[in-house]
């Protein structure tokens, strides 16, 4: 069988990180029906994105300027 390996920059492993939480949570409480996985899956990434937006517009890191 062959190995797949990823490597993913610490940026991108953060985002699949809160996905996978975000999707567990669908999955728990009971919103993701048989057949709709790939679609809850694809939410739960675009969700994450969305809150790492956020995040990023309202925190300013101590590397970060700006005027």
């Amino acid at each position: 069988m062959d190995k797949t390996t990823i490597t993913l920059q610490p940026t991108k492993q953060a985002l699949l990180a809160a996905a996978t939480r975000i999707y567990a949570a669908y999955v728990v409480s009971g919103q993701v029906a048989d057949g709709q996985e790939d679609g809850w899956r694809a939410r739960s990434v675009r969700e994450a994105v969305w809150i790492a937006q956020q995040v990023n517009e309202a925190v300013l890191a101590e590397d970060e300027i700006r005027s």
